[in-house]
């Protein structure tokens, strides 16, 4: 199974946004949102936004939204 995990991360490395779901599109329309999210002032700051895949609901950041 594949699990696209969109996390918004500052500078430090600290998560501070972070939904995780099976489908693809709705990952890809997620990270396109956390993107244009991020403010000018974040962006020249080092913030980014992140789009992964894990195989397992194990590997998710605990504090994330989980959407089946």
């Amino acid at each position: 199974m594949t699990i696209w995990v969109n996390e918004q991360i500052d500078p430090s490395g600290m998560i501070h946004a972070c939904i995780a779901c099976c489908d693809e599109a709705q990952a890809q329309d997620c990270h396109e949102s956390y993107q244009q999210n991020l403010t000018d002032f974040q962006k020249q700051a080092g913030w980014i936004a992140r789009l992964r895949t894990v195989d397992s609901w194990d590997e998710v950041p605990v504090n994330s939204l989980k959407l089946d």
